[in-house]
């Protein structure tokens, strides 16, 4: 049996998934769809502690907003790797669970946590809501997915 701590791997899955996420989130707001700045994106991450006060701390509450994503990264990242020894679906099904996971999380977050956050949210339009799960697909459902299923293979601790 295999002792080796779980908890480098999670921390290392939970900062490539928050990095893949936010970089894919810069990418397409930003840079694609230039629908607002990279600054304006984790401000708005941190306005779910602060409200409209985040918009206007500048690059402090930028700052506050990484910290708060990567907290959020982390706990979806323990409860896959939590719940992934008890699941066989999840084992056998790598991608398939990165995907439903991804769903998962975007649905978490986007119908209970954002607008118990931001109360009186409109719901996303059909394209909005179809880049938002794909951004959450590739950029955090999969790499969790995968380096979990990565660890685990490689170890006997379930």
């Amino acid at each position: 049996m295999n002792d080796r701590s779980p908890f480098p791997t999670i921390v290392l899955a939970a900062f490539l998934a928050g990095l893949l996420d936010l970089v894919l989130a810069i990418i397409v707001y930003s840079v694609f769809l230039d629908k607002t700045t990279a600054v304006k994106i984790l401000q708005s991450v941190a306005s779910g502690a602060f409200g409209k006060a985040a918009y206007e701390g500048g690059i402090k509450m930028a700052a506050l907003g990484i910290v708060f994503h990567f907290a959020i990264s982390l706990m979806f990242t323990l409860f896959y790797f939590f719940i992934y020894p008890r699941l066989a679906f999840l084992r056998q099904h790598g991608v398939i669970s990165g995907i439903v996971y991804g769903i998962f999380i975007w649905m978490v977050m986007n119908l209970i946590v954002l607008p118990i956050a931001f109360s009186g949210m409109l719901p996303m339009e059909p394209g909005a809501t179809m880049i938002g799960i794909s951004i959450i697909i590739l950029g955090v459902g999969l790499p969790i997915s995968l380096i979990a299923h990565f660890y685990f293979t490689r170890s006997t601790q379930y």
